[in-house]
């Protein structure tokens, strides 16, 4: 539930984001998401995290990255290494989920409601620490998929739960036009391609 004046900040898990969106089959339109997110609300902050991975010389995410942060967006974005295990399989390692609590406790003082995207259940101690200041706290992720992409958990303890594949409507991206860029940070103009694994 929204209020119309209330203060409200987003903060967006660029890797959870992505992997929802594509396992509900849609980009994201992120001119028409910024959209979304004014109109419920006075929208003080719109915080994108993201990691890069250290070795590649051209990041499909970085032109995303770039395209926010002209666009309305405050973007966080953090150096990852990528390794191989002993089983041979190459990982990387690093997440940015240090940098999103630390951003959204400060910001709680000066907002009523904080939106989280994302259903990793590491936050889940961030979104109590929040409302034990007073400040709601609602997340953004999908159970219509399988495996679910929201922790329990994370649901049970959020004020709200908004379903991402209930915003496609608002928020996807048209196959056709100019608005805005894919998820991989290509323009319209170009097919889209998938993010470089694990970067999103």
């Amino acid at each position: 539930m929204f209020y119309k004046d209330e203060r409200i900040a987003v903060f967006i898990d660029g890797k959870s984001l992505f992997a929802c969106s594509k396992a509900l089959g849609f980009d994201i339109d992120f001119k028409l998401f910024r959209k979304e997110f004014s109109q419920r609300g006075k929208l003080n902050k719109l915080s994108y995290f993201t990691t890069l991975v250290d070795s590649e010389e051209f990041s499909s995410v970085k032109p995303l990255v770039d395209w926010l942060s002209y666009n309305g967006y405050n973007t966080v974005t953090k150096p990852v290494k990528e390794y191989v295990d002993t089983a041979g399989r190459r990982k990387v390692k690093g997440n940015i989920s240090v940098e999103m609590t630390i951003a959204v406790l400060d910001m709680v003082p000066f907002v009523d409601h904080i939106i989280i995207v994302t259903g990793d259940k590491d936050f889940k101690p961030l979104v109590e620490a929040v409302q034990q200041r007073g400040t709601r706290v609602s997340v953004v992720s999908s159970i219509r998929v399988q495996p679910p992409m929201l922790s329990d958990d994370l649901r049970r303890q959020a004020d709200n739960f908004i379903e991402l594949d209930e915003l496609r409507s608002v928020i996807e991206k048209p196959h056709h036009g100019s608005n805005g860029l894919h998820q991989s940070g290509k323009s319209t103009a170009i097919p889209d391609t998938s993010f470089v694994r694990g970067t999103a």
